[in-house]
């Protein structure tokens, strides 16, 4: 894919309605972060998972992104990319990538900048390609795993970037997670048929013409007809869901 990333300045005006910071996550970044007081978010969006607590520095593209984190009553975010970081070396404690480098041109080198103006950990939310087949979508939507399996990072190439000491978690997700990633539904399979729902979605965005209205018909008749709920009802009543998401810490 030669541009991985998607247009938020096109169709990213709703995004803050239905990717919103879940707790339950969110303390899991929160716990990564330790004692840190000064933290760079970088591809920070609208805000998601920035702590409160903390001095929180926000590096943003997009101007519909940002105008979205005024809506928020969040501190405004520096204009920028993560490959080109306008700061010193070693000038935070903390350093924090939220479910954004499958977004980035040059994955490595914005993860070396981080490092770079990081005298403490890097932390990067993301999804494991090699295990999103472990969430039904994978069944119904294979097209749609197909585009995000080549735009993810496998684990050891971000390992690789991050460099230093790196170790992994793997997230639980909640059954009424608020952040409308594609596995927060993994019990709410209806919110598929939502336009606004997938829209915050990037991977749909990467369809060819066509597909994704194809997917979703097909899919809607699995639900109507019972066939989902025979073969993955059980997950309407799962507590949490552990699949893809990951919450990788780096170490210098």
């Amino acid at each position: 894919m030669n541009n991985p990333a998607f247009n938020y300045d096109r169709y990213g005006h709703k995004y803050s309605g239905h990717r919103r910071t879940d707790p339950r996550i969110a303390a899991y970044v929160n716990a990564a972060l330790g004692p840190a007081k000064t933290v760079l978010n970088v591809g920070a969006g609208a805000g998601s998972y920035e702590p409160s607590d903390r001095y929180v520095i926000a590096v943003e593209p997009s101007s519909v992104m940002r105008a979205q984190r005024l809506d928020a009553e969040r501190a405004p975010a520096i204009i920028g990319t993560a490959d080109s970081l306008p700061f010193d070396d070693n000038s935070f404690d903390a350093a924090m990538a939220m479910v954004t480098v499958h977004h980035w041109p040059d994955i490595q080198e914005g993860l070396q900048e981080l490092r770079r103006v990081t005298r403490g950990q890097v932390i990067v939310m993301t999804f494991d390609p090699d295990a999103l087949h472990e969430f039904w979508n994978a069944d119904y939507f294979p097209e749609l795993i197909e585009v995000e399996r080549r735009r993810y990072p496998t684990m050891d190439d971000l390992y690789k970037a991050i460099g230093g000491k790196c170790e992994v978690h793997r997230i639980p997700i909640p059954l009424d997670c608020v952040d409308g990633f594609q596995e927060a539904f993994y019990g709410r399979p209806e919110a598929f048929l939502e336009k606004e729902v997938r829209m915050a979605q990037s991977a749909w965005g990467f369809l060819p013409e066509g597909v994704e209205e194809k997917l979703v018909r097909n899919f809607a008749d699995e639900l109507e007809s019972g066939e989902w709920d025979r073969k993955y009802g059980k997950y309407r009543t799962t507590p949490f869901f552990t699949g893809a998401l990951r919450l990788i810490i780096g170490w210098p």
